[in-house]
């Protein structure tokens, strides 16, 4: 049988939390399954967490290169998506067809305003890079639909998000201080399209268990798409990956999961990871197993990490779990919960440091046991 705490350990080694050496930000983005970029310095940081040597700036230098998409996937949020493995994502995403539920069309747009919109996307982007004004423009221009003006101009781009998980759109370099979007064949030379999407869940779910697994299949479906997705299909992708054998049912202290056939010795053979992580806002440590994982986050503390308007909070990591949340001002104040153990105050300030890049204040507040 299978334990948590070797589970967490291991989970901790392939999500790159020892920092091996060659560790780049594409291999990061890659091993992590995207990396989450609504706000780009927690992504830039995500990724330099996880590099033997704290240079920041990866994730910059890899979208120049264009060896890494920006692009609305997971769970609608804008992410950071490598180029191998983005149409597979995206596939997925497009599979749950969301903006086709009458609740999404009463409340957002009609499926064939949806289809004209990503008519016009489609032709609009071709060999383009456009801002969200001019993007909404040309949409307008082309479908003679002028009621789509609020939905196209709204910042929570409800309505351009259909159009990234078609693969018709995705982030291309900033113009000053504003977005800018283009199509991902004019982002990247090879663009091979969007697989079908049971080629597409063969390589996704290997993926994503090789680095939060074991998992439910509710765990994979919820950090995909909030648990959206076809559930006649999403039982149809394990049940195939299981006959091929790629993938295992195992049981870790009694809970029922899915591991990578590959992985399963390796884990039940995974020894203690010493030492602490300071994480960012946001990390795929703790969005790839959900915030309900009450094997990384204890349930009385779940509100310190997930915050009010989908905030998460960086994160102290010892042992594979949660131990506290921090913030960055004058000085690092973290926050540890008692039951997480001894947790290394001279650790916490060399983590600090090499956030900053130099010394800082640290400052150390302890909960009581509640």
């Amino acid at each position: 049988m299978l334990t948590w705490d070797r589970v967490l350990s291991w989970r901790m080694r392939r999500q790159l939390l020892d920092r091996p050496s060659g560790t780049d930000a594409e291999r990061v983005v890659e091993r992590l399954c995207g990396v989450q970029a609504q706000v780009a310095s927690a992504a830039d940081q995500a990724i330099a967490a996880r590099l033997p040597a704290p240079a920041r700036g990866g994730a910059r230098r890899a979208l120049d290169d264009r060896r890494l998409i920006k692009v609305w996937a997971m769970r609608g949020t804008l992410h950071l998506l490598s180029a191998r493995d983005a149409p597979a994502f995206l596939s997925l995403m497009a599979a749950a067809r969301t903006w086709e539920k009458p609740s999404w069309q009463k409340t957002f747009a009609t499926a064939a305003q949806i289809a004209a919109i990503a008519d016009a996307t489609r032709a609009a982007l071709h060999g383009r890079t456009l801002t969200r004004e001019q993007l909404a423009a040309e949409i307008m221009r082309r479908t003679g639909d002028d009621s789509l003006a609020g939905p196209l101009g709204s910042g929570w781009s409800t309505v351009l998000k259909p159009l990234a998980w078609q693969g018709l759109l995705c982030n291309g370099p900033n113009d000053g201080n504003k977005v800018t979007f283009t199509a991902p064949e004019t982002w990247l030379a090879d663009w091979p399209g969007l697989p079908e999407p049971d080629e597409a869940a063969r390589r996704v779910i290997p993926a994503y268990l090789g680095a939060y697994g074991p998992a439910t299949m509710d765990a994979f479906d919820q950090w995909l798409i909030r648990g959206g997705s076809r559930k006649a299909s999403l039982r149809g992708w394990f049940a195939a990956l299981t006959r091929s054998g790629e993938i295992t049912e195992v049981t870790v202290d009694g809970v029922a999961a899915y591991a990578r056939t590959e992985d399963v010795d390796d884990i039940a053979g995974a020894g203690p990871m010493t030492g602490v992580r300071l994480l960012p806002a946001f990390d795929q440590f703790v969005l790839g197993p959900g915030t309900t994982d009450e094997h990384i986050i204890a349930p009385h503390r779940r509100a310190l990490v997930s915050r009010a308007a989908g905030w998460i909070s960086p994160v102290v990591v010892a042992g594979g779990r949660v131990a506290g949340v921090w913030e960055q001002g004058d000085t690092f104040e973290v926050t540890l919960f008692p039951e997480a153990g001894d947790v290394s105050e001279a650790e916490l300030a060399a983590e600090a440091t090499r956030i900053a890049g130099t010394d800082v204040g640290l400052v150390v507040k302890r909960r009581h046991l509640e």
